[in-house]
Parts: C-alpha cells; structure tokens; sequence
C-alpha cells in the first residue's frame, strides 16, 4: 500500500523558516511529479509547489523566492524549505504524489496526513 508521510511542522515566528519532508513508501514503479499543497481554515485546497526533475518545479506566486522544492529519487522523498515565513503560510500542508505502480499502469494521485504549520509571533 503506497503511503505519504511528512513531517517537519510546526510553529515559528514570522521571518522563520521551516523545512517539510515527505517520504514516500509501499512499493511502486516510479513517481512522476510529486508536491505540495496547503489548506487554511475556511479556504480551498491551493498548490504550493511541485516538481517532476531537479529543474522543472512550479512555485505559486506567493512563495517564489522563499519557498525551494527539491527531490531525492533514491529515497522516494521530497523537501519544502520554507524562508522568511508570514503568517499568511499558515495552513496545513499535504504531500502530493503521482505514482506508477507498475511498469504498465497510469499513474494515481496519493496525498499524505497533513502537517500543520503555524506563522506567529
């Protein structure tokens, strides 16, 4: 069974930084582009940011130049660092994934938990 799980979370004053992980385990062929989304009380479900190679990633506009994406292939991970934070980040950030099972198959969105990230002073 595929599963995400991040972790790094947590609450830090505005200008902080946080760094968010995700690690993707259960057995699968390959993952296509895998990512980050938030949510805030009361708001959708919006992208962060995301990545298919080392330099192909998407960044919504309101973290470019603070937020950086990366991945590590052999460790089935993906990274958030998160500089010079608001309080307007705050939300609860997801893992998102598109996963290859197997070598034939289309690829499946998986999501993880959730970790919740605070902004405050």
């Amino acid at each position: 069974q595929v599963q995400l799980v991040e972790s790094g979370g947590g609450l830090v004053q505005p200008g902080g930084s946080l760094r968010l992980s995700c690690v993707a385990s259960g057995g699968f062929f390959r993952i296509n582009d895998i990512g980050w989304y938030r949510q805030s009380p009361g708001k959708q479900r919006e992208l962060v940011a995301t990545i298919i190679s080392g330099t192909n990633s998407n960044y919504t506009d309101s973290v470019k130049g603070r937020f950086t994406i990366s991945r590590d292939n052999a460790k089935n991970t993906v990274c958030l660092q998160m500089n010079s934070l608001k309080p307007e980040d705050t939300a609860v950030y997801y893992c998102n994934a598109a996963i290859i099972r197997s070598r034939y198959s289309f690829p499946r969105s998986y999501w993880g938990q959730g970790t919740q990230v605070t902004v405050s002073s």
